[in-house]
């Protein structure tokens, strides 16, 4: 059983290592622990203290793409070198080392095959109240548009089994937590969260420039990957309203035309007809969405069969 921990980097250099040193060297039911950095574009010297510390992995990137691209690089760099388990963590020591072992643990008991840490987001001083509560909210809204009980659905610190990996798929440029348990939750895979502890802050978070712009890309995320695993009833939702808009408009111009005033409420049966018609227009949205999500599924388990080969032939 091989376990490898991967860590996005950016400009690392100065936590890096002390993210490293505080890494599990032995976990009971594991074989094999290895190491393996994403270098998203980093200038400063990240590369340099990960070889002296003696990482075996490292993925390049000429330039910054972002955490969701690094994220999947480093999956399908530990699913190439023969991992059974990934562990994903942070360069900036903001997760626990020692709690690797409580997130791996579901895994290697077949109980779930993703696991989330859940930090101690009340509890964490460097937080600000509005952080904790729009935290507590984004995780609700995950909650419910991927049908999981996820209590911390922007924790970084996960744990995926090899079958899990292989099944991920991210399309956002800006994160991959969000979406992706989305993806778990509307694909039946088993995800679970364990309580874990944070460390103190070595550095300010460089994910968002302001909370607005964490608030907004934050809910198209989650409202983009709702429309990929559930088109139908999104577009039925929203095809609702426009519908019963035009149909109170309609029936109040019939009752208007039996009292002998129709004719000078012409304008709620035109704009009966327009909203009827965009219920329809967006309904049949829904539909072609709907074959589009059916297509995504096809080429998903032609994408899990081609990664299966590609790893097979990485280690023959």
């Amino acid at each position: 059983m091989k376990l490898i921990i991967q860590i996005p980097c950016y400009n690392e250099a100065e936590t890096l290592e002390v993210a490293l040193n505080d890494l599990p060297k032995h976990i009971d039911g594991i074989d094999v622990i290895e190491y393996l950095i994403i270098n998203d574009g980093s200038q400063d010297n990240t590369v340099e203290v990960a070889q002296n510390w003696g990482v075996h992995h490292i993925v390049n990137f000429k330039q910054n793409k972002g955490l969701a691209k690094g994220f999947m690089a480093g999956l399908d760099a530990c699913l190439r070198n023969g991992a059974d388990i990934i562990v994903n963590t942070d360069a900036d020591n903001q997760y626990c080392g020692d709690d690797i072992e409580k997130i791996v643990r579901p895994i290697l008991d077949g109980k779930a095959d993703i696991v989330i840490g859940e930090r101690p987001i009340d509890q964490t001083e460097h937080f600000s109240w509005l952080k904790k509560k729009l935290q507590h909210l984004g995780s609700w809204v995950v909650r419910k548009a991927s049908n999981t009980n996820i209590p911390d659905a922007p924790s970084g610190f996960r744990a995926y089994s090899r079958e899990a990996a292989m099944q991920m798929n991210v399309v956002n440029e800006y994160t991959y937590t969000l979406e992706q348990i989305v993806q778990a939750g509307r694909t039946k895979i088993a995800i679970t969260s364990v309580p874990i502890r944070t460390n103190g802050e070595l550095r300010p978070s460089r994910l968002f420039n302001s909370m607005f712009g964490y608030i907004k890309k934050s809910m198209l995320t989650i409202v983009r990957a709702y429309i990929m695993y559930k088109p139908m009833r999104f577009f039925i939702t929203l095809g609702v309203f426009p519908f019963i808009i035009g149909v109170g408009l309609g029936i109040r111009y019939i009752v208007l035309l039996c009292m002998g005033l129709g004719q000078g409420n012409i304008q709620s049966l035109i704009l009966c007809s327009m909203m009827i018609l965009i219920a329809v227009m967006i309904w049949v949205l829904g539909l072609l969405a709907d074959v589009m999500a059916a297509n995504r599924k096809i080429l998903q388990e032609i994408q899990l069969k081609v990664r299966d080969i590609e790893c097979k032939m990485e280690h023959r």
